[in-house]
């Protein structure tokens, strides 16, 4: 295939990337902001794809970032890459806090609480969840009976609480990144404007010197 590797990336070596890219997470950021600066469309249209990025980026519907980043966009009539490239706010060194945040948001919303029933902690409850997707899978062709405890536990104190609790962090995060970027992107846009005009003038003037040059001569 044109664009396969030449030598593919090992499994272990592309999680360890993921967790921690080439060059750190510093050099990442710094990336995605150049990206997002050189953009061709209006400020405003990439900040609104920003807010839709950052703001999914508190939603635990981890896997479907891109998609759901994509569809807000697409309704805010934002840019649709800007958008993917805000989901990034939410990477391995920021899952941590988001999620302790939307949770704690969500409990105190619902009036709930987290409780560690039969030992269980907040990774064991996504552990009983992702446990009872795989023996109900199974039991579809045999004849094991489903179970949805560990689903129902998982829903009724993580994903709900997370889903209602990461909506006032998500809004506050996603629209302070936007009135950040928009002042910052029509600044970066009009001295762009003018280093490509200043260029531009530059190189009228050097053919005008080379034509009179070319004139004088003949």
């Amino acid at each position: 295939m044109i664009f396969k590797r030449r030598d593919p990336k090992p499994t272990l070596r592309a999680m360890a990337e993921f967790l921690w890219p080439r060059g750190g997470w510093t050099r990442a950021f710094h990336y995605v902001r150049h990206r997002m600066k050189r953009l061709p469309d209006s400020p405003e249209r990439i900040a609104r794809g920003i807010w839709a990025g950052v703001f999914t980026s508190f939603t635990p519907f981890y896997g479907l970032h891109f998609v759901i980043a994509a569809l807000l966009a697409k309704l805010m009539k934002g840019n649709v890459l800007a958008a993917l490239m805000g989901t990034f706010f939410g990477n391995p060194l920021t899952y941590v806090p988001i999620g302790v945040m939307a949770l704690q948001t969500g409990h105190f919303v619902l009036g709930s609480r987290f409780t560690e029933g039969d030992h269980r902690s907040f990774g064991g409850k996504f552990a009983d969840a992702g446990a009872d997707l795989w023996w109900n899978l199974r039991a579809i062709f045999t004849d094991a009976h489903m179970d949805w405890s560990g689903i129902v536990v998982f829903i009724e104190q993580v994903f709900y609480p997370y889903l209602i609790g990461g909506i006032l962090p998500g809004i506050f995060f996603a629209s302070l990144s936007y009135y950040v970027m928009v002042p910052l992107l029509r600044a970066y846009q009009k001295r762009r404007k003018g280093m490509i005009k200043a260029k531009f003038e530059a190189l009228k003037q050097k053919t005008a010197h080379k034509a009179d040059a070319k004139r004088k001569v003949d």
